[in-house]
C-alpha cells in the first residue's frame, strides 16, 4: 500500500497528517520529560528524608540497639534506592527525551524539504496549465476573428456595388486571419501536448516519489516511537535488580532486630554497680521504759536463750501498739528504770545514729546517684559527698565509670602505640642516615624523635593516671600494678574482662596480654625470628642496590622479591629474596604490588 499511488490527490491531507505525527512525537517527549522530573523530585525528597532522619551526632555516640542499627541500615538502603531513581531519571532524559527531541528536529527538517518539493512540482504543473490555457484562448480568439473576416469577404464578394479594391482588401484580410488562426492552433497543440506530458510526469513520477518519502518518514517516526516506548520500560527494568537488593537489605535489617540483645545493651549502658539497699534494722527506743506485768508491748521475750516470738509482737489493744499507733505518754517525774542485761534474757538491739539512718534512707530512695537531692536537703538529711570531677568520672556510677575509664585507657593505648611506631621508624631512618650520610642528615631527625618521646611520656602519664582510677573502681590496686606492662611494652588492656552482659569478671585466665614490643634501637633483632613472616605482596627492583649497610639486602635490577613489611614512612621496605634472606631496601628503588587478601596481614615481631 503506497501513498504515492493511492493518495495521489491528497497532498493537503498528507501535509496535515505528517504535522500531526510530529506533534504527537513531541507530546510523548513532553510526557517523558514530566515523568523524569517526577523521578528527580522523588529522589530528591527521598534523600532529604534520609538526611533528616540520619543521626547528626558522632558515630561513637550512636545507640547500639539493634532496632536503631537496623533503622540506619534501612536509611542507607533507602538512600541507595533514591540513587536508582536518579539513575532512572538520568537515563530517561538521555536515552528517551533527548533522543526524541533530536529526532523531532530531524523530522521537521525532512518534512519541510519533501513538502517544498511537492509544492514546487505543483507550481510547475500549474504554470504549464496556464500556458496551455492562454494558447487555447488565443487560438479561440483568432478563429473567431477569421470567421468574421470570412463573413465580410463573402458579403463583399456577393455585393455588386462593392468595388474590386474592397473585395481584394477583404480577401487579403481573410487570408491574414486564417494564417494567424493556423499559427494559434499550432501553438495551442504544442502547449497542450507539453502540459499533458508534464501532468503525467507530475502524477506518475514526481508526486508518488514525494509521497513515498513522506510515507517512509512517517513510518520511521512510528518505529522510533516504538523504540522509545521500549527504552522507557528498559530503563525501569535495568534498575530492578539493584532496587530488589535494596529491598532485600531492608528485610535483612528488619530480621536483625533482636530484643534480647537490646535488653542486654540497656543493662550494659545503665548498670550502676551499686548493691541493692539492705533492710533497715529495728531500733528499740523503749528499752528504758518501765513496764508493768499487764503491759503487752513489742519486746523481746524474757525467756533466756530463746528467739523473739513474732506471735507476741502485736497486742490486742490498738493503743498498746505504740510503735505503729499512738505511743503512751509517761510521766516525766519518774526516771526510766535501767535496761535488763543480756543475762536476764533480753538482747540489746543495736543503736544507729541519726546520720547513719539518714544515709540508709538516702541510699534506699536513690541508689543510683550519691548526689543529694532537694528533697533530702529539705528533710534535713545530711550527706557529705565530694564534689564530682569530670576528669576522673567520679560523678558516674561505679559500673559506668569503670567502662568509661576502660574506654579511655584503650584509646590512650592506641595513641601510644602510634607514637611508638613513629619513634621506631624515626630511629630506623636515623640509623640508616648514620651509616649512609649521603642519604640524609641524622641530626635533622632528632627534634622529631624528641617530640615523639615527649608525647609518649605524656601518654604514659595519662595512662597511669587513668589506670589508677580504674584500679580504684575495681578495688584491686595490687593486682592492677602486677598486670601493668613495662615502659616499652604496648599498653593494651586485657580483653575478656567484661562479660557479654556488661558485668565484670575476675577470671585472670581470660586476660589476653599483647606481646612485648622489641627495643626500637636494635635494628637487627627483627631478623632473628625462627618462623619467616608471611609475604603480603611482591615487588620488582627498578634499580640495583648494593646493600652494603647492616640490615639491608642486596638486589639486582629487575629482580622479583617478596614484600613482608610495608614502608612505615621511613623510606624503607622489608623484603625477602628467593633464597630466604630478608632485609630492607629503599622503597623508591622497587615497584610494589600488594595482594588484596593479604593487605594488613603484616606481623610485627
Amino acid at each position: 500500500m503506497s501513498w504515492g499511488t493511492d493518495l495521489w490527490d491528497q497532498f493537503e491531507n498528507l501535509d496535515k497528517h505528517t504535522q500531526w505525527g510530529i506533534d504527537f512525537l513531541e507530546r510523548y517527549a513532553k510526557f517523558v520529560k514530566e515523568r523524569l522530573e517526577i523521578e528527580q523530585v522523588y529522589a530528591k525528597q527521598l534523600r532529604g528524608l534520609v538526611k533528616k532522619y540520619c543521626p547528626k551526632r558522632p558515630k561513637e555516640d550512636e545507640p547500639r540497639f539493634t532496632s536503631c542499627v537496623s533503622f540506619y541500615s534501612i536509611l542507607n538502603e533507602l538512600n541507595d534506592y533514591a540513587g536508582q531513581r536518579e539513575v532512572v531519571a538520568e537515563e530517561m532524559g538521555h536515552n528517551v527525551y533527548g533522543e526524541l527531541m533530536r529526532y523531532s528536529q530531524d523530522l521537521k527538517a525532512e518534512r519541510k524539504h519533501h513538502l517544498q518539493e511537492g509544492r514546487k512540482t505543483q507550481q510547475f504543473l500549474d504554470q504549464c496549465w496556464k500556458h496551455m490555457d492562454n494558447s487555447k484562448k488565443k487560438f479561440e480568439r483568432e478563429c473567431k476573428e477569421a470567421e468574421k473576416s470570412q463573413m465580410v469577404y463573402d458579403r463583399l464578394d456577393n455585393d455588386i456595388n462593392a468595388t474590386k479594391s474592397e473585395v481584394e482588401k477583404a480577401k487579403s484580410q481573410l487570408y491574414l486571419r486564417q494564417h494567424m488562426a493556423e499559427e494559434s492552433k499550432n501553438e495551442y497543440a504544442a502547449q497542450l501536448q507539453n502540459f499533458n506530458a508534464e501532468q503525467w510526469k507530475h502524477f506518475n513520477v514526481a508526486i508518488p516519489q514525494i509521497f513515498k518519502n513522506l510515507q517512509d518518514m512517517d513510518e520511521r517516526r512510528t518505529v522510533k516511537l516504538g523504540e522509545t516506548y521500549r527504552s522507557f520500560a528498559e530503563v525501569e527494568r535495568r534498575v530492578i535488580p539493584i532496587v530488589s537488593k535494596c529491598l532485600e537489605g531492608m528485610v535483612t535489617a528488619a530480621k536483625n532486630v533482636d530484643e534480647r540483645r537490646d535488653s542486654g545493651i540497656v543493662v550494659e549502658s545503665f548498670k550502676s554497680g551499686f548493691e541493692p539497699p539492705v533492710d533497715f534494722p529495728f531500733e528499740d527506743f523503749s528499752q528504758n521504759i518501765q513496764r508493768t506485768g499487764s503491759d503487752s508491748t513489742i519486746g523481746t521475750p524474757k525467756t533466756e536463750g530463746s528467739k523473739p516470738d513474732p506471735k507476741h509482737a502485736i497486742s490486742r489493744t490498738k493503743n498498746k501498739l505504740w510503735l505503729f499507733g499512738k505511743k503512751p505518754k509517761l510521766p516525766p517525774s519518774n526516771p526510766p528504770p535501767s535496761r535488763p542485761s543480756i543475762a536476764s534474757g533480753h538482747i540489746q538491739p543495736p543503736k544507729f545514729s541519726k546520720e547513719r539512718k539518714a544515709n540508709h534512707l538516702s541510699e534506699a530512695r536513690n541508689p543510683k546517684s550519691k548526689i543529694p537531692s532537694f528533697r533530702t536537703v529539705k528533710r534535713g538529711w545530711s550527706i557529705k559527698l565530694p564534689a564530682p570531677t569530670l576528669e576522673d568520672l567520679s560523678h558516674l556510677p561505679p559500673e559506668q565509670r569503670r567502662k568509661k575509664l576502660q574506654q579511655r585507657v584503650d584509646e590512650l593505648n592506641k595513641e601510644l602505640q602510634k607514637e611508638m611506631d613513629q619513634r621506631d621508624a624515626l630511629n630506623k631512618m636515623k640509623d640508616v642516615y648514620e651509616k649512609n650520610p649521603q642519604m640524609g642528615d641524622p641530626g635533622s631527625l632528632q627534634p622529631k624523635i624528641s617530640e615523639t618521646i615527649c608525647n609518649m611520656e605524656k601518654l604514659r602519664s595519662e595512662i597511669h593516671k587513668n589506670e589508677s582510677w580504674l584500679a580504684e573502681v575495681e578495688g584491686k590496686h595490687g593486682s592492677r600494678v602486677e598486670r601493668r606492662p613495662s615502659a616499652d611494652v604496648n599498653h593494651h588492656t586485657p580483653h575478656g574482662r567484661e562479660s557479654p552482659e556488661g558485668s565484670y569478671t575476675d577470671d585472670h585466665s581470660q586476660e589476653h596480654r599483647s606481646p612485648p614490643q622489641p627495643d626500637p634501637h636494635e635494628f637487627d633483632d627483627e631478623f632473628d625470628d625462627d618462623d619467616p613472616l608471611p609475604a603480603i605482596g611482591h615487588c620488582k627492583a627498578l634499580y640495583s642496590f648494593d646493600g652494603s649497610n647492616e640490615g639491608t639486602l642486596v638486589m639486582n635490577e629487575n629482580e622479583v622479591l617478596y614484600v613482608i613489611e610495608e614502608d612505615k614512612g621511613d623510606g624503607w621496605t622489608r623484603v625477602r629474596n628467593n633464597s630466604g634472606v630478608e632485609g630492607y631496601v629503599p622503597t623508591s628503588y622497587v615497584e610494589i604490588t600488594l595482594e588484596k587478601n593479604s593487605k594488613g596481614a603484616v606481623t610485627y615481631i
